[in-house]
């Protein structure tokens, strides 16, 4: 379906080449500040034409909020929110090669199995297109959850194809038992991130390679893949729900809802699979004494009772999640992104009705590398996941909060260093 959530809903809509794009948000808490200028950054580090390694298509993906606010202020309506085409070009699409051929690994052919008709320029609802209103989504969820909670979302390219920003190795099979890699997430911000355009990886060395690397994929008219890592700090430990909507199982489901994904791994991922459980199992130790980001010490979530976790674990393997609840800790994960399926080469390919192949030479404007864009769009379906477990614990504590307290059990209001009574065992 086109809607995500449960409790921040959103649901977009919109072709690569019709006339706009955009979203509906429903489930934004009143009373919020926000405007275009809130959105527009994040809209900006997704759009087309940023370099010469991405897509020539020259779209500005200036975003108009339709509703939801008044002056500037939210007011707990639905919240619609409008992206107008403005450089499509459907005529790249419209020949009778294509109509006759589909595209190799492209969702033509599945989506005309499944419908019995298809979108016959661009890729539909498949084209990357669609994420501008997931992008605009995760920007008013990102506003919130920083002013109540602190909490802070950044991605960034780990890999293209063999480049890796941390190469795994014989002792660090997982980049999460490496001393850089865990220093790095406490530390990136955006800013950095994007001062390593145009491949948005944090390392000079690295970022160089991989231009180069992208570039010689240009030139022969091909793509390449690549990886994006996304770390989420100041996360309110619980969040998540047992069993079925774990909060990994979420944001996995998330991420590989983005065009071109291929894998999802969350903190020692499959590196962590080499390691013995003697040292992956993270201890737990008593949390150092911090205050609250002065963001949520203004905010109502502080005056609320929002403190910080009285334990953390000495090691992060777990990547911030423990039994699908978030523990505290920062959470991390990575995502694969396969090579564009549009390329300037010809392919071989079979007709629609499988009378006989042929060759396709696929017109269009295309990213011999997605993982530089994808960069924004990866931290707004954190946010969205993120914005939807809190909304669904809050909904949890309130209602906690109306009963009578009870006596001798174990619950997260208990002063430090008291132990369990027989009654609660």
């Amino acid at each position: 379906m086109s809607t995500f959530g449960d409790h921040f809903r959103v649901t977009t809509y919109g072709e690569s080449h019709c006339r706009s794009v955009g979203c509906i948000v429903d489930g934004v808490p009143p009373g919020m500040e926000l405007t275009e200028e809130d959105i527009q950054p994040q809209m900006t580090r997704r759009r087309p034409g940023q370099s010469n390694i991405t897509t020539p298509r020259d779209e500005k993906d200036r975003v108009l909020i339709q509703s939801g606010t008044e002056f500037g202020v939210t007011l707990g309506t639905p919240i619609g929110m409008v992206v107008l085409n403005q450089d499509q070009r459907p005529k790249d699409y419209g020949n009778k090669t294509m109509d006759l051929y589909p595209r190799p690994s492209h969702a033509d052919w599945t989506y005309l199995e499944k419908y019995g008709v298809k979108a016959s320029s661009g890729g539909g609802r498949s084209s990357a297109r669609e994420t501008i209103g997931r992008v605009a989504a995760g920007a008013i969820a990102e506003k919130y959850l920083r002013l109540a909670y602190g909490v802070e979302i950044v991605a960034f390219t780990s890999s293209v194809g063999s480049c890796h920003l941390y190469p795994p190795t014989a002792a660090h099979p997982s980049p999460s038992t490496n001393p850089e890699f865990l220093s790095l997430l406490q530390s990136i911000d955006r800013k950095t991130v994007d001062n390593y355009l145009p491949v948005r990886c944090p390392d000079e060395a690295a970022s160089k390679k991989m231009v180069d690397y992208i570039s010689d994929f240009k030139e022969r008219e091909d793509s390449i893949g690549g990886t994006v890592t996304c770390v989420i700090r100041n996360v309110p430990s619980g969040l998540g729900e047992p069993c079925f909507d774990k909060l990994e199982a979420k944001l996995a489901h998330a991420m590989l809802s983005i065009p071109a994904t291929k894998g999802f791994e969350i903190g020692s991922g499959f590196g962590g699979c080499e390691v013995p459980g003697s040292i992956h199992n993270d201890a737990f130790v008593a949390a150092a004494d911090s205050e609250l980001p002065a963001s949520v010490l203004e905010s109502g979530a502080a005056r609320s009772g929002v403190s910080r976790p009285r334990l953390t674990t000495k090691t992060n393997y777990s990547g911030g999640i423990q039994g699908g609840i978030s523990n505290g800790a920062p959470i991390y994960f990575r995502v694969g992104f396969k090579p564009a399926a549009t390329i300037g080469q010809e392919q071989r390919t079979a007709t629609y009705d499988g009378g006989s192949e042929g060759v396709l030479a696929a017109k269009g404007r295309h990213d011999p590398c997605v993982v530089p864009r994808a960069v924004p769009i990866v931290e707004a379906m954190a946010a969205l996941v993120v914005m939807d477990a809190v909304l669904a614990q809050q909904a949890r504590h309130t209602a906690k909060s109306l009963l009578p307290p009870l006596k001798q059990t174990i619950n997260s209001g208990m002063p430090a260093g008291n132990g369990v009574t027989e009654a609660a065992l």
